[in-house]
């Protein structure tokens, strides 16, 4: 038994009939991360959370939680807690009622269970809200009642489907900040699916980047975004320009780009098709002489200084050293 481990995948793979959903990934999550599986929709990440839960049967390969192989253990036994998307909530019980519920199933006497409940409502900042209907929260205050109902058994994992998505932008960010706060107070492991780079490298401590099935690359965020180990992995995480290069294709940061001449280092030319104004950015994408559609995020006073529009002609520019080469995967 390996202890540094909280979740083990090994060679795991789900088949629905003739359709291959997840195949043979293995993957070694820390105790005490928060991971998240991302990749675009029909990846294999909500299969691969969901065979981890239990909700779905492993084809192939083993899971083992804490070093012991749950594959065959239904949810219940595994030591883990979903919490879904709809946040699943019942609608005639009082938020108290809603956190203390899986204590009620399990015999937990009232005033025990209740008491329980209250903490973890403090805990999620929710205390003063037990007696209301989920009705009369708003969709992140029931998104934190779901949380603490997930909590209260102390799952040894938390097992979270894109839980922010329905939230509007504002009140996403919030959330999220309140999810790495308490991963971090209960140090348990926290497995997050998100199709959200910008969430996934806000929250993790290990982003694993998925499609077709297979993992594609498994590391912290900043090493993900720094050095993309495929074409797919560089316009997936987004702010990279993929380039046809004599010997491959090569990745660089459009915040590492900017339109210079072609005697201030590697270069395409091309011409401006879109400029947008992000604040304190300017992205000016470009449609390249060989076709690549490539952009600069260049700062507000540099742009303005000599602007670009749609239709002008262009270089984009930007130092060797910020050159990644990227494999064919």
């Amino acid at each position: 038994m390996d202890n540094r481990f909280d979740v083990e995948l090994v060679s795991v793979t789900k088949r629905y009939g003739a359709t291959l959903a997840v195949d043979a990934i293995s993957l070694r999550i820390p105790r005490g991360t928060y991971c998240c599986l991302l990749g675009p929709s029909g990846c294999g990440k909500t299969t691969t959370l969901r065979m981890i839960a239990g909700h779905e049967a492993v084809t192939d390969g083993d899971i083992l939680i804490h070093g012991e192989n749950v594959s065959d253990l239904p949810p219940i036994k595994r030591g883990t807690a979903m919490m879904f998307q709809s946040y699943a909530l019942f609608p005639h019980m009082s938020c108290l009622d809603n956190v203390a519920f899986s204590l009620k199933m399990r015999g937990v006497a009232k005033k025990e269970r209740h008491s329980r409940a209250r903490d973890f409502l403090a805990l999620v900042h929710m205390a003063d809200y037990a007696d209301r209907l989920p009705a009369q929260l708003s969709g992140g205050q029931q998104q934190r009642i779901a949380l603490a109902r997930a909590l209260i058994n102390r799952p040894r994992v938390l097992l979270l489907d894109e839980p922010l998505s329905a939230l509007d932008p504002f009140l996403r960010v919030k959330v999220r900040e309140e999810l790495k706060r308490l991963q971090r107070e209960l140090s348990i492991t926290f497995i997050h699916v998100t199709h959200s780079q910008d969430e996934a490298m806000a929250l993790a401590d290990l982003m694993v980047v998925m499609q077709d099935g297979h993992i594609r690359q498994s590391a912290p965020p900043r090493e993900v975004f720094e050095r993309p180990v495929s074409p797919f992995i560089a316009r997936f995480i987004g702010s990279h320009n993929v380039l046809r290069a004599p010997h491959g294709q090569i990745a660089v940061r459009a915040d590492r780009c900017r339109l210079g001449v072609a005697n201030d280092g590697p270069h395409v030319n091309g011409q401006v098709i879109a400029v947008e104004y992000q604040g304190a950015m300017v992205r000016v994408a470009m449609k390249t002489d060989a076709g690549d559609e490539v952009s600069a995020l260049v700062p507000d006073q540099m742009f303005y200084r000599q602007p670009a529009e749609p239709g002008d002609l262009a270089t984009l520019v930007w130092s060797e050293q910020d050159t990644h080469a990227l494999m064919q995967v």
